[in-house]
């Protein structure tokens, strides 16, 4: 594997950014939301709006890795928005897909979780799509374990996944 830099994402970054969501998305999520919803979370134009608002909120720890030939993968967390006032919420963490399997994920994920016990949270949680197995076992290989709660903000449900830091 290449060597990977992963930094703090700031403002002047959302293309990058925007392009690993959509590129990540398109892929992993094409069989599993309806392709209108699928859509409307890749639009360039959107995807680009969102990550400049939220890279100005002080709450919102976003990483962004580069290796060779540039930005290739993302992760982002906060304090939980459900849990208690000890848990971090993954909110995501992508790659491009070209980069997937290859340990780019597993750094991000180590980086990110490192972090979030620097920040003195006990526990992380997260939601991932009931129907994407390659992300499941993927959290699970790292010691993340259902919890029993579904949602369904989306066309497709999710389920809660957590562990401890």
């Amino acid at each position: 594997m290449e060597t990977i830099r992963i930094r703090r994402a700031q403002p002047g970054d959302e293309a990058a950014l925007a392009h690993i969501h959509s590129q990540s998305w398109q892929r992993a999520f094409a069989a599993i939301l309806t392709p209108e919803e699928l859509a409307r979370h890749t639009d360039a134009a959107g995807i680009r709006a969102m990550y400049q608002a939220v890279l100005s909120r002080p709450e919102l720890h976003i990483l962004l890795g580069s290796a060779e030939g540039g930005p290739c993968c993302l992760a982002a967390w906060a304090p939980c928005r459900e849990g208690g006032p000890q848990a971090a919420e993954l909110i995501c963490i992508h790659c491009l897909p070209d980069r997937w399997r290859l340990g780019y994920g597993s750094r991000m994920m180590a980086q990110t979780l490192s972090e979030m016990r620097e920040g003195g949270f006990a526990t992380v949680e997260l939601w991932v799509f009931e129907a994407n197995a390659r992300a499941r076992r993927f959290y699970e290989a790292l010691g993340f374990a259902p919890t029993g709660d579904r949602k369904a903000d989306y066309s497709a449900p999710e389920l809660r996944y957590a562990r401890a830091l």
